[in-house]
């Protein structure tokens, strides 16, 4: 009897014959309770679609990479994005167990996500929580570059196989592809795209070596670095001695890349889901030349100087890229464009939300992050709603008639 019941307990389904209650599951612990008789046959011979209906019932899990603290080049975008991804995977009606240190956050809130861990974004604490929560899935592009450096590291140490975590969205070979500027540098030259003639190097007599074979000036990078940590400009080898061993301080990996000082930096703002169905949201112009970090760079949306020809060929490169790398979510691609020339270079691929993503969905009224966490979850982009205007889909590329500029 349904009324008998214990506050927290409710009817899981009933019998389709007599309407009898035969099964009970508890509101929020994992006990559950079912009773049929299948000895006789007086109602339907196949009880596989019971356990079709409990399987349903019982409620997914989903651990969540939070933003982490403010740091220099990580602050409140990603407590954006991990919010929208909250509310997104709410509305599927999944779990969400969130792991975020900092406690002065919008995903933090009463309310907002299931569960919350206030540890530290490193891979010890991460694979503490996996081992007692037991998700069913992990979602790593919402957190910045920390989150993704984490779950990398996880991965490679077989944490997620070891407890049967899935990995949402982008898979994470194609994180570690665009992460590594070796390989990704191999996957662009796949599709006849071209990167910034560069090397990647692990010590700074390497270093010196490749300046002499690129030519100077040069620029320095750190591999798998938030907001261009350990980066510079050299213009002989003492300056790129300095340069080198601050950026080995922060990364295994240098890049020494051709210097492009000058050159327009643009970038497009790129959404694909499982089914390769793809759009570009936003594409942005830097008013500062490449050089400047984009995080850093006034940056104004959308491109003001870019040609027809020019803004339908990077356009498509952007695509083709994304496509080839297998990215499913959200994804920002760098460009850098010869103002005198079509010629160009892809610099950079995120295969997460960045701060560039943030700035997009304000610009655009299209919420990446949300749409983002739908689409890791398998949803075609055809079948989300656009929150905002509430009858468009999601695979729709917004139209500005309006210029919006990040000072």
């Amino acid at each position: 009897d349904e009324d008998s019941l214990p506050s927290d307990w409710v009817p899981l389904f009933t019998n389709a014959n007599d309407k009898s209650n035969e099964g009970i599951v508890h509101m929020s612990k994992p006990f559950f309770s079912v009773q049929f008789h299948p000895e006789h046959t007086a109602g339907p011979e196949d009880l596989e679609c019971l356990f079709d209906i409990f399987l349903q019932a019982v409620p997914k899990k989903v651990l969540i990479l939070g933003s982490g603290g403010l740091s220099i080049g990580q602050a409140g975008e990603f407590d954006y994005s991990g919010s929208q991804a909250i509310k997104a995977l709410k509305e599927e009606k999944i779990q969400t167990v969130l792991i975020n240190p900092n406690i002065a956050t919008v995903q933090t809130s009463p309310g907002l996500a299931d569960k919350i861990y206030f540890l530290p974004l490193t891979p010890e604490y991460v694979e503490q929580v996996i081992k007692a929560e037991r998700p069913s899935g992990i979602l790593l592009t919402f957190g910045g570059q920390t989150a993704l450096n984490c779950g990398v590291k996880l991965e490679q140490d077989g944490v997620f196989k070891t407890y049967g975590v899935k990995i949402l969205g982008t898979p994470i070979q194609s994180i570690i592809d665009t992460e590594d500027r070796k390989i990704f540098a191999e996957k662009i030259n796949e599709i006849g795209e071209q990167v910034a003639p560069s090397a990647a190097v692990y010590c700074i007599q390497e270093a010196i070596e490749a300046a002499d074979k690129i030519g100077y000036p040069v620029m320095a990078r750190a591999a798998f670095s938030l907001g261009g940590l350990g980066s510079g400009f050299a213009n002989n080898k003492d300056e790129l001695k300095v340069l080198a061993q601050n950026a080995f301080a922060h990364s295994n990996q240098l890049i020494i890349d051709k210097s492009l000082k000058g050159w327009k930096e643009v970038e497009y703002e790129v959404v694909r889901d499982a089914f390769n169905n793809c759009i570009t949201v936003c594409n942005m112009e830097n008013v500062d030349p490449l050089g400047i970090h984009t995080g850093e760079s006034i940056v104004v949306a959308p491109s003001q100087t870019l040609s027809n020809r020019e803004y339908n060929m990077l356009r498509t490169t952007a695509i083709k890229v994304i496509r080839h790398l297998g990215v499913v979510g959200e994804c920002n691609i760098q460009y850098a464009l010869n103002p005198h020339s079509e010629e160009y270079y892809i610099i950079e691929v995120n295969a997460r939300l960045s701060r560039s993503s943030a700035l997009a969905s304000k610009a655009t009224g299209y919420p990446l992050a949300y749409v983002a966490a739908k689409l890791s979850l398998g949803v075609s982009l055809l079948d989300i709603k656009n929150s905002v205007t509430g009858e468009t889909t999601a695979c729709f590329e917004p139209s500005l008639d309006y210029c919006v500029v990040k000072i």
